[in-house]
């Protein structure tokens, strides 16, 4: 009787914790260039999600690259990030590029980029790659991939 019990209430518990639904990847907004150091840019991006789910999982960002004017420049790096149960998040991403990669984004080299990006003030950038999320052992990949011209 008694393991009855328990095995109705572990039964119980995984139903009304289940995985319903996968989290719902929105998009990758608010791309700009947050600091313009010496030697380094760091460019911030968010990407919206939202979980319909009564569980959490973890997203980790390993696998995205920053092509500034279709030049590979840099990776963006991010801590492993927990979601929240029913709700909508973001997660910041965040890359740091050397400036001397941002500046030799142009195949005539780096004076003519560094002359076209002062004269325009304004690149072309990428994010492209995917986000890893997971929950119970099952994984889910969410492909990203924007593009967007940047003024500074």
């Amino acid at each position: 009787m008694k393991k009855l019990l328990y095995f109705t209430s572990l039964l119980l518990l995984l139903i009304g914790c289940s995985v319903q639904k996968e989290p719902v990847f929105i998009k990758v907004d608010n791309v700009k260039i947050l600091s313009f150091a010496g030697d380094t840019i760091k460019l911030k991006a968010d990407a919206f999600f939202e979980n319909p789910n009564d569980v959490s999982g973890k997203i980790t960002t390993d696998d995205i690259k920053v092509f500034v004017n279709e030049v590979e420049v840099a990776e963006v790096f991010s801590k492993e990030f927990k979601v929240p149960a029913r709700n909508e998040f973001s997660i910041p991403l965040i890359a740091h590029i050397p400036t001397k990669k941002f500046l030799n984004t142009n195949k005539s080299g780096v004076l003519e980029g560094l002359l076209n990006s002062l004269i325009s003030n304004k690149v072309n950038v990428r994010i492209k790659g995917k986000l890893e999320y997971v929950v119970f052992g099952f994984t889910r990949e969410f492909l990203v991939d924007k593009k967007q011209e940047i003024k500074f």
